[in-house]
Order: C-alpha cells, then sequence, then structure tokens
C-alpha cells in the first residue's frame, strides 16, 4: 500500500475515535445533566410539599415512606406494607430533620429525605397522647436517648445489637429508652412473610443457608400498625 493511502487510513480512523469519544463524552454528559436535573426537580417538589407543614409537624413525630433502596420491594413483600423505611423528626437550627438510620445513622433535612421517597409520598404519624407525653424533657430525654447511636453503621443483616442499627430498630430503641414507650410489636424474622422469590434472594444475599429466624425484629410496618399512633399527615 501506498505511504499516501496509509496515512489517510490512519487520518480516518482518528477520526472516527475521536467521533466516538466525543459521542460517548456527550452522552455521558447528557445522562449526567438529567440526574442532575431529576434530583433537582425532586428537590424542589419535597420543599414545596413540606413547606405548608412547619406549624403541623411536631418534634417526635415518626415519618415513614417507600425507599427506592435495592433492599426496599424484599420488606414490602415481606411485612405486607408499602413503607420500608422510617425516621424521628427533631428540629434543628429553626429546621425539619429527620433522624435516620442509613449509611450511617445521621441527621437528614427533612425535604431532602422526603425527595428519597418514591413519588415523594410520606406519612407522618405520633402518639395519641402526644400532648401530654411529649413534653420538653420527654424530647430531651429522646435526643439523649438517640445521641449514643449518631454515626453507627447501618444494619444490613437486622441484628438486634447496637453495633449496627437499621431504620425502625432506631425508633424502637429510642423510644423505649428515652421514654419507656415500645411503639410497634417485636417479631422474630420466622413471623415475616418469606416466600416470595425476591424476599428469599434477599435473605440469601444476607445470610447465606443459614437463616437466624429466631432474631428479633421490628419492621417500618409493625411501628407503623401501632395502636399507639395516630396520622397527622399523609401526602
Amino acid at each position: 500500500m501506498r505511504p499516501q493511502v496509509i496515512s489517510m487510513s490512519r487520518s480516518y480512523n482518528l477520526l472516527f475515535a475521536s467521533l466516538l469519544v466525543a459521542g460517548a463524552t456527550a452522552l455521558l454528559t447528557n445522562s449526567r445533566f438529567k440526574a442532575k436535573l431529576y434530583c433537582w426537580q425532586a428537590q424542589r417538589q419535597a420543599v414545596m410539599a413540606v413547606a405548608p407543614l412547619a406549624t403541623t409537624l411536631r418534634e417526635g413525630d415518626i415519618i415513614f415512606h417507600s425507599s427506592l433502596s435495592t433492599q426496599s420491594r424484599a420488606i414490602q413483600l415481606a411485612t405486607h406494607s408499602p413503607y420500608s423505611h422510617c425516621g424521628l423528626l427533631y428540629k434543628k437550627g429553626g429546621e425539619w430533620q429527620v433522624f435516620e438510620a442509613v449509611q450511617p445513622v445521621k441527621l437528614t433535612p427533612l425535604a431532602r429525605w422526603v425527595a428519597r421517597g418514591q413519588g415523594r409520598h410520606f406519612v407522618v404519624k405520633r402518639l395519641r397522647d402526644a400532648a401530654t407525653a411529649l413534653t420538653p424533657s420527654a424530647l430531651a430525654s429522646l435526643r439523649a436517648a438517640g445521641q449514643p447511636l449518631l454515626g453507627r453503621e447501618y444494619d444490613l443483616a437486622f441484628n438486634w445489637s447496637d453495633k449496627q442499627i437499621y431504620c425502625s430498630e432506631l425508633i424502637w430503641k429510642v423510644y423505649d429508652r428515652g421514654l419507656h414507650r415500645q411503639v410497634g410489636q417485636l417479631q422474630q424474622l420466622r413471623d415475616f412473610d418469606l416466600s416470595h422469590p425476591v424476599v428469599q434472594a434477599k435473605l440469601r444475599e444476607r445470610y447465606g443457608a443459614q437463616l437466624p429466624l429466631s432474631e428479633p425484629v421490628i419492621s417500618p410496618a409493625s411501628i407503623f400498625r401501632s395502636p399507639a399512633l395516630v396520622t397527622v399527615v399523609s401526602r
């Protein structure tokens, strides 16, 4: 092959490669832009959803939503409930925050928490006797009970220890230790519906063949259904 033909062939190859790289970069940039736009829109809608609730919410309220996490569907199927995540509402610096067990246990701005949920739908529940039970000193006790758990790692295995914590466990223990109130009924792993393939796959992923069927568990659904609570907000 003549040198001129080889040179032209190399030029075309370089041009084609450059176009591929440019196209891939544009596609990646566009995908990132769409993701950022979606997050911005979700956050904006969440801010609008929670803004009118400033005078309705009370510290110590419990908030629920359908998480978008990879384990959410398994939790929903095992508990027969749409609600797979929950947290405690507190005010900090004049702003509503959700005390939640994610990775790690932390305080999350309410609007950001709502934006993470499916369809930005959420439900807020409150103790039936909150007017008399959730006094300033009682709320201080709730905060004090949760303080040692702040920063703990999220518990993927749902063990009943304080080494790691999952969302409904955090709420149950804070209420139990802070107010000596048990919100929701403790169960064992065997009490849940473990029959669905999605649930079974998640169990194999977490435990292998040795399922801790006797492990105490508190689910978001159990807290949600507690007769000690009443619904104050559903959006």
